[in-house]
Order: structure tokens, then sequence, then C-alpha cells
């Protein structure tokens, strides 16, 4: 199998300021967001290429940081879409059109604003598509949770019956170009995330869940630059 990651990187990422997209804000370590993210899976033996996923207006920045960072596996940077699922949908239409075999490649979206990305959760996900169709990664709450309607506390369900959703989601690349594919048919134009539109155009795909770490946590605000 050939496992292509897809760094989903076309977000404006305002809600985390600074003046630029999050993406392209620095860490602490001197690295941009998406320096990191790449190289965690650059480095994984386990990934086969990489596609990075961008705003039109930030192809050429992408490139340069490319040959800048010297990143070999990259074969291909993208246009994405203003939704997340626009960016998701023309990652895997480029790879469908593009002759990788669908039966035969697997895709792993992941967010490029996870930059902490684990070798062990990216080893996992491979290892899990080895035999599943689809995995994503999540990970326990540790809060309780309340269920609200109309600003009132109506119950509280166990925690244990829940878990956080990360990223990579992962999928043989038939299965999600399927459910897409009835996705845009359908005309939803909605969705929160790629193992969602699984879940609602191909119940019959078992999803699998593999651990994922705290540490993969997502970038948002402004003081998650600090930490």
């Amino acid at each position: 199998m050939r496992n292509v990651a897809v760094i989903l990187a076309a977000g404006k990422g305002e809600r985390a300021g600074g003046g630029v997209p999050k993406q392209f804000r620095m860490l602490r370590d001197g690295r941009t967001v998406l320096e990191q993210c790449v190289g965690a899976f650059e480095a994984s033996e386990q990934i086969d290429e990489i596609i990075v996923v961008t705003h039109p207006a930030y192809v050429s920045a992408v490139q340069a940081m490319m040959l800048q960072c010297s990143w070999a596996k990259v074969t291909a940077i993208i246009e994405g879409g203003v939704e997340r699922w626009e960016s998701s949908w023309n990652a895997v239409h480029y790879l469908v059109t593009n002759g990788f075999e669908a039966d035969k490649t697997n895709i792993l979206l992941h967010d490029s604003a996870r930059p902490f990305v684990t070798e062990r959760i990216i080893g996992d996900v491979c290892r899990a598509l080895r035999e599943a169709e689809a995995v994503t990664v999540a990970v326990p709450v540790t809060d309780t949770l309340y269920i609200v309607k109309e600003g009132r506390l109506t119950d509280v369900p166990p925690r244990s019956d829940f878990l956080r959703a990360q990223t990579p989601q992962a999928f043989r690349l038939s299965v999600i170009a399927d459910a897409f594919r009835q996705f845009m048919a359908a005309g939803a134009m909605q969705a929160t995330d790629d193992v969602g539109v699984l879940r609602h155009y191909r119940p019959d795909v078992s999803i699998r869940i593999v651990a994922g770490d705290e540490a993969n946590r997502k970038l948002t605000y402004a003081a998650d630059f600090a930490q």
C-alpha cells in the first residue's frame, strides 16, 4: 500500500491572531507551524508521499518553504477551498485523477494546526490501515459534559461514551473518494470532518480508533502559541 499524507493548510486561522495564517506563524523553536507539521510526516518511515493543500495566495510561499526545508517526500502543492471539506475533496480528487490506484493507496488527512503529531500516532494509523479501510485518532474526554437545550442543562452523559477527535483521519482512497462523490452529488456542502462524510455516505465501512496524544493538540488561539 502507498501511504500519502495530506497536510491541510488552507485556512486563514484568524482566531490565532499574529497577522498571518497560523500555519505560517513561528513556534517557540523558530520553525513555522507548517514546517513542524510537514517535518513530522517527512521523518516517518511509514509515509511514502506528502501533499500540501494551501490557499491559492500562498502556493508560492509553500513552494519556497519546500525548497528551503529540502522536503523530499512533498510531491505536490495544491490549492484548497474556503471550507475544510473542500480542501479534503481537492486532495482526494487530485489523487484519483493523477494515477494513484484507489485500492492500493491510503490517504492520511491531517490538519496543519496540529503540528506536534507524533511518530507513534502516524505509525499506528498506518499499521491500522493494513487491515482497516478507515482510521481516526481520538483521546479520552476528561471534563464533565453537559447536554444543554435552550440554555438549560438537560442531562450529564457519562464521559466514557465520548472521545475527542484528533487527526490524521485516514482512509483507503477508494472508500473516501466514493463517500465524497456521494456528498458532492447530494449538494450537502456542510461537513465537520472527513470521518463525518464517510460515516454519513458509507455507513457500511467500519472506522477503527487509534489512541491519540494530548501533545497532538490543535493550535487555535493566540494563547496556544505560548505553551
